[in-house]
């Protein structure tokens, strides 16, 4: 049996979590910026840890398993 989980969330999360795309936290005028397709360093360490976090929660600490086979 595989575990597709650690794969779904992650590539799900990075489509989510891409800054610019859905939203950008910090962003450029604004404490947050929503579409508006830039970045900065700032932007994505920020994204970074945001996605390290949820990731982290989501597969160790609540045990979330998606098996196929």
């Amino acid at each position: 049996m595989a575990d597709l989980a650690p794969v779904l969330v992650a590539v799900i999360l990075f489509v989510v979590l891409s800054p610019g795309i859905l939203f950008q936290l910090p962003g450029s005028n604004r404490p947050i910026d929503f579409n508006n397709m830039k970045t900065s360093g700032l932007s994505i360490l920020v994204h970074t840890i945001i996605f390290t976090a949820v990731i982290t929660i989501l597969l160790i600490a609540i045990g979330f398993h998606i098996y196929v086979g």
